[in-house]
């Protein structure tokens, strides 16, 4: 849990900065610098993803010693480690597209595409994993990385699909439809 954390901060600090970034150059009319600031952040998470990744796996060997001094508890972590290393991969990509989402206010499709990802494919996933194929903990963990790949997948289609210009006139039209109280 302490892993995930850290390597978490990343992909949302990511995901953040793309959030504002969009919502700002498309609500002053530059789509098209939108949707650059988008490819960046993009290769800012797969860089960042494959660093942190590779770095996991290259010391899953003594990763388990800063929880544990037990032999078996950091066996089954070095054994669990290219499995979390994938996971966060993953997650910091899809991670920053949703701040994408966020930055068009198209929210309600990044809790949809979670919906349909983890209680559709991932979760289902898990369980058979675990307990019908008794992987157990490797098997929860591959289940939610299938439901995090779905939702990966999903989201390169939707913004890769993003109209950019038509979500900056969608921007200016509420920043238009909106009153401003002026002190």
């Amino acid at each position: 849990l302490n892993t995930g954390a850290l390597m978490f901060t990343v992909p949302s600090g990511l995901c953040a900065a793309i959030s504002t970034r969009v919502s700002n150059e498309l609500g002053a009319g530059r789509p098209q610098v939108a949707r650059l600031a988008t490819r960046v952040v993009i290769c800012m998470a797969m860089f960042a993803g494959s660093v942190i990744s590779i770095t996991m796996i290259l010391l899953r060997k003594s990763w388990g010693y800063m929880y544990s001094n037990e032999e078996e508890v950091v066996t089954y972590i070095a054994r669990m480690i290219p499995v979390l290393g994938v996971s966060f991969f993953i997650d910091g990509i899809h991670t920053s597209l949703s701040g994408v989402l966020y930055g068009c206010g198209e929210q309600k499709i990044g809790a949809r595409v979670n919906l349909a990802a983890f209680y559709l494919a991932g979760i289902p996933l898990a369980v058979l994993l675990a307990f019908v194929l008794h992987l157990n903990g490797m098997g929860l963990w591959l289940g939610i990385v299938c439901g995090s790949l779905t939702k990966l997948v999903l989201l390169v289609w939707i913004v890769v699909s993003i109209n950019w210009e038509n979500e900056s006139i969608k921007a200016k039209d509420m920043v238009l439809g909106t009153s401003l109280l002026v002190a």
